[in-house]
Formats: C-alpha cells, structure tokens, sequence
C-alpha cells in the first residue's frame, strides 16, 4: 500500500493548494480526488494497463499548473460557464475506475465549455489549442461540448508544449439526435512530456460522428476514447500513431453500442521505429437488444525496427445475436518487392523507405476533411519521417 500513498502525497499537498472554487465544483474536486486517493494510480498489474507503466508519472513529483487553452471559436458557437452546464459536466467520463479521470476531475479548473445551437450548421472548425509552458508543471484540461439535435460541426484539439510536463485531458462530447459531428485529436506534445487523455462521447438516435486521433509527439502517451451509440447511430474510430527513439503510445479504444441498427467502423495505423513501443486495444461491446449491428474494427501496424514492439488486442463483447461484427490486426514490416522497385527506379534507400512509410500513414491522413488541417499533418509527417531518417 505504502507505494500508492507516497505516489498520492505529493498530489495531496497540490489539491490543498488550490483556490477553492463555486459549490458544485468544489465538491466534484473533492469527491473525485478522495476517488483518486482510493484508486491510486494504476500499476502493470491492471489488465487496462498491463503495457503501459505509469510510475515515471507517479513519481515525478509534477506540480499543478494551469494554462487558458486558446480557442477559435466560429460564429454561431457559444461558450458557457461552467455552471450554465452543471449538469452535464463529468456525466460522461466517469471516474469509478479510471484515477486519471478522478486526477483532472480534482483540478478542475480551466473549464471550456462549447454549446453549438440546435440546427446549426457550422461551416468553420471550432479549433481548442493546449499548450503546456511550464517545466515540471502537471495540466488537467478540461473540456464539454454539447451539440444540438440536427446541429453539425468539426473539432480540433490539438496539444504541445515544450520542457517535461505532464498533461492530463479530459474531454466530454454530447450529440443530439441526427446531429454530424467531426472531431480531430492532433497530439504532438514534446519528446520529453507525458500526455494521457479520455475522451468520452454520447451520441443520440441516428446522430454521425467521427473522430481522427493523430498521436505523434510525447514520451509516453495514453489516448482513452469511449463512444456511446444510440440507435441507428453511425460512429468512426480512426487513428495513427508514430512512434520512434523511445516513445511509447497506447489507444485504448471502446465502442459501445447500446441500442439497435448501430453502426460503427474502426481503422488504426500505427508506424513504430527505433525501441519504441505501442499499444492498441479495441472493445467492441454489443448490448443485449442491439440487434442489427454492424461493426467492423482494423488495426495496422508497420514496425520498421527489430527492437520496436507492438501489441494489439482487439476485444468483441457480443450479447446480441443479429449483428456483424469483424475484426482484424495485422503487423507487418515495409513490402521488399516495394522497396527493390524503387531502390531500381534509382530511388535511394532511406527516401524509398520514407515513401512507403508515407503512403501507410496517407490512407488516414487522406480522411481528414479540413484542408488546413490536412496540409499541417502532411508537413508534421514529413519532419517525423526526416528526423528518424536522419
């Protein structure tokens, strides 16, 4: 036990330390780090986080910071007080089991709430941009967006910083009815930080959404995303991961499919270098009367070294039975009938070899529907290929 006290004596001090806030807050703050005391941070023995070994998190003594996140907020969205959406805020990411979630519950401090109207249609991305500043600093951002029936809209978080910090995000994303959502996660968090992040969605009955998860920087990086469909919902997972030098990434992924005639599709790529390591986990959970299902989960892996190591655990919770459901992972090294063809065409080794790496890593990139968006991931790609080529 004396591991998980110590671990949680240095956060005990950061809490105490905190300007109190409005009732309702203080009282999640206080609920949920007294749930995070109890949780403790989760150890190798933790099936959720059998590869993914937090202690350099737990024991670096980081201290409570907090940055305004910038946002662009495009006409027609509002931004709400917290307490305009008290009800909502921390329904969708529970805390029972997951001591990060507890963690930022606990700090909640910069709240960004996002409220796009009923029937809006918003043409500009809402773009959210955390950027960690302080050295040692440990940032729990926190964010609600709460979209109207029939309303349609994109997202962009995006995370970096620079030094050695810790971010610890949460994010809640509520869809009504018939609602169209795109939402894109870009971390590219500096080499020596710490990022683990939840995002937690509700959708309603027939509402669309898709989420692009892109994770490139960061030396251990945890990405947990959990989808709610209702009926006749359609949900999409995508994701890439590129990791090289020592990184280490995990994507722990849940579709939940709670009512009938859902639909969810599910594609990540991940391309692993140098010692680094990745981890993909996907659940598929099918309810009891979500007849009619219709899911389908791939995970592709490109591992260009003998010391990276990927693994990847594809999980289906079926309690239905009308539905289908596929599911497939493969791990694979660069095609050498690929690489002869260019090295013959006069194409040196390493340029071939950041080709074909390009062209695994497009067919996700080649999903993203804002073009701005698009082209910095291109030339985010290109620098990540260069410098481990190099």
């Amino acid at each position: 036990m004396t591991a998980v006290t110590e671990q949680v004596g240095n956060w005990v001090t950061e809490f105490s330390g905190q300007a109190p806030a409005e009732p309702f807050i203080q009282s999640l703050r206080e609920q949920s780090f007294q749930r995070f005391a109890e949780l403790g941070f989760p150890t190798t023995h933790d099936e959720e986080w059998r590869f993914t070994n937090v202690a350099p998190i737990a024991r670096a003594g980081f201290r409570a910071a907090s940055a305004d996140p910038i946002l662009r907020i495009p006409a027609g969205v509002e931004v709400l007080k917290p307490g305009d959406a008290e009800s909502q805020l921390a329904r969708y990411a529970t805390d029972s089991r997951n001591a990060f979630v507890a963690l930022n519950t606990a700090f909640l401090n910069k709240i960004t709430v996002i409220r796009v109207p009923k029937g809006a249609i918003i043409g500009e991305p809402i773009e959210i941009t955390h950027e960690a500043s302080l050295d040692q600093g440990a940032f729990h951002p926190r964010t609600l967006i709460l979209i109207g029936t029939h309303a349609q809209c994109s997202i962009i978080e995006t995370y970096k910083g620079t030094g050695r910090y810790f971010t610890n995000s949460v994010t809640e994303i509520a869809a009504g009815e018939n609602a169209v959502v795109d939402h894109y996660k870009v971390q590219q968090e500096s080499g020596d930080a710490y990022h683990v992040a939840t995002l937690a969605v509700a959708l309603g009955r027939n509402a669309n959404f898709s989420s692009h998860s892109i994770s490139l920087g960061g030396a251990l990086a945890r990405n947990d995303a959990a989808v709610v469909l209702s009926e006749g919902t359609e949900a999409t997972l995508n994701g890439l991961y590129i990791v090289n030098g020592t990184q280490h990434i995990d994507n722990h992924t849940v579709i939940d499919h709670a009512k009938p005639h859902g639909t969810s599709h599910e594609l990540y790529k991940g391309i692993l270098d140098g010692k680094s390591s990745a981890v993909f986990n996907g659940r598929i959970i099918v309810r009891k009367d979500a007849q009619k299902t219709d899911s389908k989960q791939t995970n592709k892996n490109l591992v260009l070294s003998d010391e990276s190591v990927i693994n990847t655990k594809p999980e289906l919770q079926i309690l239905a039975d009308d539905v289908r459901c596929t599911h497939g992972a493969t791990i694979g090294q660069l095609d050498a009938e690929s690489l002869f063809y260019l090295r013959s065409r006069g194409i040196g080794k390493a340029d071939a070899r950041d080709l074909l790496t390009y062209a695994f890593a497009q067919d996700i990139v080649d999903r993203v529907k804002i073009q701005s968006l698009k082209d910095s991931l291109e030339q985010m790609l290109f620098e990540k290929f260069h410098e481990h080529a190099h």
